[in-house]
């Protein structure tokens, strides 16, 4: 498979891992918040803030590693209060990760990305009080050659910094680079650094077919 990678301009892969690994985190919200009646976009906005951009809101800071969660957790339920809704952050927390089950497919896919001779790398945003849970999911050394998790490096998606800095760690140039994530903005941003963006939807089979294609890579069976 390495020669077939080397025909082509792309020498790395990029991969988001809520939403991309596991199932979106966005969603599971989305799925919350019918089940209790809440408005869904209230409920993003006043949890997330405006998750295209990066600002001061709570959990960016959080992500960013400037806030720890109690703290993040008491401004985002005085922000909900200012609009009326009570919204307890560690709740909605409990509820991000879906049941928790990762996606072979994925998985299989970032090996067949290594075994074509391409750099890997995982790009989070995540806060701190959250690395003992993901972290430990997937065999982080053998699938990646760089970990970049927002709350360790002060930057956050969709800040251009942070999509430089994973390309610098792997040794390639944005435009060599393809990006994948769940959400719609950051694949946006990366687009903007020269990166090469794929949105993963619920299903991620087209996601994977899409790289495949850029790769110019045969269709595979999940590996256990």
């Amino acid at each position: 498979m390495a020669s077939l990678a080397r025909m082509h301009s792309y020498e790395a892969v990029v991969f988001d891992f809520g939403g991309v690994f596991m199932s979106s985190p966005f969603e599971a919200i989305a799925r919350l918040s019918e089940e209790r009646g809440t408005d869904l976009t209230d409920t993003l906005h006043v949890v997330f803030g405006p998750y295209h951009e990066d600002t001061d809101h709570p959990w960016h800071r959080a992500e960013r590693g400037e806030l720890d969660l109690e703290t993040a957790r008491a401004h985002i339920r005085e922000l909900g209060l200012e609009r009326g809704m009570e919204i307890d952050l560690f709740d909605l927390l409990g509820h991000m990760g879906g049941d928790g089950t990762l996606r072979d497919q994925m998985i299989s896919l970032t090996r067949v990305c290594r075994d074509a001779g391409l750099r890997t790398a995982l790009l989070t945003n995540n806060i701190a009080e959250a690395r003992d849970f993901w972290r430990p999911m997937l065999p982080l050394d053998e699938l990646f050659d760089a970990v970049v998790d927002s709350s360790e490096v002060g930057m956050r998606k969709p800040d251009p910094r942070i999509y430089r800095h994973t390309v610098g760690l792997l040794g390639v140039l944005a435009e060599h680079a393809i990006f994948l994530d769940d959400y719609e903005g950051n694949v946006v941003a990366a687009e903007a650094v020269g990166m090469t963006g794929v949105l993963v939807e619920s299903d991620p089979a087209s996601a994977i077919a899409r790289v495949l294609d850029l790769l110019d890579l045969p269709v595979f069976e999940p590996q256990d």
